[in-house]
């Protein structure tokens, strides 16, 4: 008699991770941790750590604190730290402080930092972490308060205040990176994960 296949947890709350999986007809379900992020982020400013450490940790964390919940499942932890000039980009809390993220980030390059874990039982069994580098045009005003009308509050759950999907596209001159790692999730990799732990159909 075979073993039921491991149950996936998304770990987030974040709506682009939700929709790349049911996109492909991954069957999980969510249960966003709850984790002071602000408190990481400083403590990781103090020991001077990378993007990449930071959103790892970030990820790790995440999976972890939702993992004892579900024994035996698959969990999936996932983060992004922007970062242009040594400074990292935290979620938009209005309107005007989106703008204000988009003006700083108009006419230059930036690096967007992906970082996905899968934790089953306290254990980390994969992790990836991958950046990409993505170039804003110089943009106008009315184009900034246009997108920023057009985008509504849907900005707020984006670092920089931006989708890549859909509108946001129009924002960039230039991207250097893996959609789906952009969107939030490396997605190939990870469905190989799955796979090859038995939650879906090799």
């Amino acid at each position: 008699m075979s073993s039921s296949p491991p149950l996936l947890v998304l770990a987030s709350g974040s709506s682009a991770r939700r929709a790349l999986l049911d996109c492909v007809g991954v069957s999980f379900i969510i249960d966003p941790p709850g984790i002071d992020e602000d408190q990481i982020k400083e403590a990781a400013k103090r020991e001077r750590a990378s993007t990449q450490d930071l959103a790892e940790t970030l990820a790790d964390l995440k999976a972890r604190r939702i993992s004892v919940r579900h024994p035996g499942a698959l969990v999936i932890g996932a983060d992004q730290v922007l970062e242009q000039d040594g400074t990292w980009f935290d979620k938009p809390g209005s309107r005007d402080e989106a703008r204000a993220q988009l003006r700083l980030l108009r006419g230059k390059t930036h690096q967007l930092v992906t970082s996905a874990v899968v934790i089953q039982d306290d254990r980390r069994i994969w992790h990836h972490t991958q950046s990409a580098r993505l170039t804003m045009r110089s943009f106008s005003e009315a184009f900034l308060e246009d997108y920023l009308d057009h985008a509504g509050e849907a900005i707020f759950s984006a670092v920089g205040g931006y989708h890549l999907e859909g509108r946001g596209a129009q924002l960039f001159s230039k991207v250097e990176g893996d959609y789906f790692t952009i969107l939030g999730l490396p997605l190939l990799p990870l469905l190989d994960v799955f796979r090859n732990h038995g939650a879906l159909i090799p």
